[in-house]
């Protein structure tokens, strides 16, 4: 679980899916919010034959303002990361911004935990977002919480392909 308010969570993740693929695992990764934009990340992960990738969100919510489409959208990835949690073939599955869909109450958190624990055994769940429920936290095995020091965003400084995108 990687959550928290500073900026570094999806990124973590995606540092320990290339560890992943450096032991030849199979992984896979949907991504809830980030639909409106192309990222790094999603450029280069899709070269890789051991990596199911879906970008499944309408962007970020404050983006849309339109609930419905946003549960929607949030229901639809979550049938995607459920899937790939129930497969035993994928060793690692990433669930990025999901925190942010269950603090909305897109979809279930209880929803999540029971999925979370019929999981394959050595299967890894990486979950992202700023806010994680309770809940989950405790049925988390790792939590690191990001924490803003400084960021360039506070300067007035735009997000930069290769740093943000």
């Amino acid at each position: 679980m990687l959550t928290g308010a500073g900026k570094g969570k999806s990124s973590s993740a995606f540092g320990m899916v290339a560890r992943a693929l450096g032991h030849h695992l199979r992984v896979g990764v949907v991504q809830f919010l980030k639909g409106k934009f192309h990222t790094g990340e999603a450029a280069f992960f899709r070269r890789f034959p051991e990596v199911e990738y879906h970008i499944m969100g309408e962007g970020y919510t404050w983006e849309t303002q339109d609930r419905e489409r946003d549960a929607r959208a949030a229901r639809t990835a979550w049938e995607v990361g459920k899937r790939m949690l129930s497969d035993a073939a994928f060793d690692m599955v990433v669930l990025d911004e999901l925190n942010i869909t269950l603090k909305h109450g897109h979809i279930s958190v209880d929803e999540v935990i029971v999925a979370a624990r019929a999981r394959p055994r050595m299967q890894h769940a990486i979950v992202t977002g700023r806010s994680a429920p309770p809940e989950l936290i405790e049925i988390a095995d790792t939590v690191t919480e990001m924490k803003v020091v400084k960021h360039a965003f506070q300067a007035g400084i735009r997000a930069q392909a290769g740093v943000e995108l």
